[in-house]
């Protein structure tokens, strides 16, 4: 597969359409959110609508363009992005990067629920400003909450059936929608070319420190707002290329510049009006707007809206989906829709986001309220990246002092957004923080059982077995049980295997085969490994394989097995499987039985009282979700299931005295 995306004019428009949907629809709400955090239109005079133009200016220049554009897409893993692309790259380094992985990962996943909430809503409540529905509907909101929800409901649910035909329009939709920012702005601007001072830093700085900005540093919350988008850039690299977001960012930006200066200069003239005054709703995106372009303006700000949140899905199906292949998370089921191989939809992903999406829709019922709950989890994911970004600045051998002041550069900015973001938190921002939370127990607890079971888990060695494994084998005493028995195995480490897998062989009941199968999948580094290594320990009985996938590619065992069988015939290393009765003429393979070994924790194990409840938690929720025969591709092999007690560290010695 070629991994590096090709510079193309089609290139640069599918990364329009995919990486800056939630960016391209700040303008909605950022000056929206400024002027109302400040106290309305009417405590903002010259100094702070410059200002706040300079701070978003800054803001996209400093962490957009020179953090993300500049330097973390040059951390590509192979064409792909992202936390976890980036985490794999570097968790050589330190076993404790799993730590920023994992947080980073969660907020990304929490604070990315309230971009379809907020976006769309915004778009929506745009429906105000067009004279017949305000005359019909008035200020009541919740027409707005209705057809936000329909709008929500229609986009969660078309996911099952594949994005492929709207997906090749989302890149025209979205060039429009940019040079539609560009153009709108530019009508204001050009009344008013005095607001390019705001470019001068020095504005920035004079509002962080003015009397007339109320918020003070914490102001920085929404100028953040500006941003949220940035570590899309980084996540969608592998959907479209490092070079065609390069390439595509300088117009992007152009766009968003143009748009904010336009709103700026629409304020300049609006501060002093009355009548605006009195417009609690009031949303400079689309009061700027020429006459007679709302309604024009309100549809495709939503048609936006909804791309960016499209983006959004796609996006943490593939977050999730790169967690569940590097073991931090639980297996869900996956499912492949569309054409595309990089098009996947999590049923129950796509669930509890549009279940969350729609609890914040009627909870917080304006944009206004979502706004102040938005940006928090996202500086915080923005942080984790910045630290695993230096020690992918080391492992490329960049000086060690240069690395270091990259990296404090950028965390002292993202911390000072983080305590301004901070303030939300009583106002909204706790739910992103309580979803992020719930998600990171998740993760914890799934990495942290894993270690426990790799450090405790009693393994028996392959070879002390080899005489008892070849007398079953060839014993006729005992019924054939299947021609090939398969194993998935956990963790292979040599001719080391877990206990509990000789024990179904040997003990639980005698299972005679002509081959015994045991099958370990290490996901690798690199997202599309697909390779594997073969050990038959001198055997022509025994095969022992160890499957090598990327973090992308589907762990399709049975496929694989099939193919593999078949080299080991071609090779002579395995006696071929004569069939006498089958529906293919020459069969030479015969049947296969995956037995799948369900654990349960023994209460002979003897662990502390924490890392027990570590571990029932994770077998609870092992049991809970997608079943493995569903994961492997096993839905339509024979199985059967087996439950063994999982002993994990020292036994209790049971303490029993004899009645004399």
């Amino acid at each position: 597969m070629k991994h590096k995306k090709a510079v193309s004019a089609g290139g640069l428009l599918v990364a329009m359409g995919v990486v800056y949907g939630d960016i391209g629809t700040s303008p909605l709400y950022v000056m929206k959110a400024i002027v109302e955090e400040n106290g309305g239109l009417q405590t903002v005079n010259t100094d702070f609508i410059l200002g706040a133009v300079s701070l978003i200016f800054w803001t996209l220049t400093l962490l957009t363009t020179v953090k993300y554009v500049m330097i973390a897409l040059n951390a590509d893993n192979h064409g792909e992005g992202g936390i976890f692309s980036l985490y794999t790259l570097v968790r050589k380094s330190s076993k404790y990067l799993v730590i920023p992985a994992m947080i980073g990962g969660a907020a990304l996943l929490a604070d990315g629920v309230l971009t379809p909430a907020v976006t769309v809503t915004t778009a929506i409540e745009g429906l105000r400003g067009i004279s017949w529905f305000y005359d019909t509907f008035g200020s009541n909101q919740n027409i707005i909450i209705m057809i936000t929800l329909v709008i929500l409901l229609l986009l969660f649910g078309v996911q099952r059936f594949g994005t492929d035909i709207v997906g090749k329009a989302f890149g025209p939709v979205m060039f429009l929608w940019f040079t539609f920012l560009a153009i709108s702005g530019l009508i204001n601007f050009s009344g008013d070319l005095s607001v390019i001072r705001a470019l001068n830093p020095m504005y920035a700085f004079r509002l962080l420190v003015s009397e007339n900005n109320t918020l003070g540093i914490f102001i920085l919350g929404n100028i953040f707002l500006a941003t949220t988008g940035a570590e899309a850039l980084y996540s969608d690299m592998g959907h479209v290329g490092k070079n065609n977001i390069r390439l595509s960012w300088p117009y992007v930006k152009l766009c968003l510049v143009l748009n904010y200066l336009g709103q700026a200069a629409w304020l300049l003239q609006a501060k002093d009006n009355p009548e605006l005054m009195k417009d609690v709703h009031l949303n400079p995106f689309f009061e700027s707007l020429p006459h007679g372009w709302l309604i024009f303006g309100v549809a495709f700000a939503t048609i936006a809206a909804i791309i960016a949140s499209q983006a959004l899905l796609s996006g943490s199906f593939t977050l999730v989906s790169e967690a569940i292949k590097l073991k931090l998370l639980p297996r869900l089921k996956i499912v492949f829709p569309g054409t595309s191989i990089g098009q996947m939809y999590i049923p129950s992903v796509n669930f509890i986001l549009w279940l969350a999406c729609s609890l914040i829709v009627i909870t917080f019922r304006t944009s206004t309220h979502m706004e102040a709950a938005y940006g928090l989890s996202i500086t915080v994911t923005m942080l984790m990246t910045t630290i695993l970004l230096y020690f992918y600045l080391i492992k490329s051998r960049h000086n060690k002092l240069f690395s270091l002041l990259i990296t404090l550069f950028f965390a002292s900015i993202e911390t000072i957004f983080f305590i301004s973001s901070a303030s939300k938190f009583f106002h909204g921002g706790f739910v992103a923080v309580l979803m992020a939370c719930l998600i990171l127990f998740l993760m914890v607890v799934w990495e942290r059982g894993k270690i426990i079971e790799e450090r405790e888990s009693e393994e028996i060695d392959l070879n002390e077995m080899l005489p008892q494994l070849q007398q079953l084998h060839l014993d006729e005493s005992v019924p054939m049980y299947q021609t090939n028995v398969v194993f998935l195995v956990p963790k292979m480490d040599g001719d080391r295997i877990g206990r509990q897998f000789l024990y179904s062989i040997l003990d639980k009941s005698p299972k005679r085969a002509k081959v015994y199968w045991f099958i370990n999948v290490e996901v690798t580094d690199e997202p599309y490994t697909k390779k594997f290594e073969v050990d038959m320990m001198e055997t022509d009985f025994i095969v022992k394989v160890k499957l090598y996938l990327g973090f992308r590619i589907n762990q399709e065992v049975n496929v694989y097995i099939r193919e593999i069988i078949h080299l080991l015939m071609a090779d002579g290393r395995l006696p071929k499987q004569p069939q006498k009765y089958s529906i293919t003429p020459g069969r030479e393979v015969g049947d296969f039985q995956f037995v799948l070994v369900d654990e349960t924790l023994s209460n002979s194990t003897d662990l502390s009282k924490w890392d027990r409840q570590i571990m029932q938690t994770k077998l609870w929720i092992k049991r809970h979700t997608v079943a493995p025969e569903n994961w492997f591709g096993l839905e339509y092999s024979e199985i059967k299931h087996e439950t063994v007690p999982l002993v994990i560290g020292k036994m209790k010695k049971p303490e029993l005295v004899e009645w004399k």
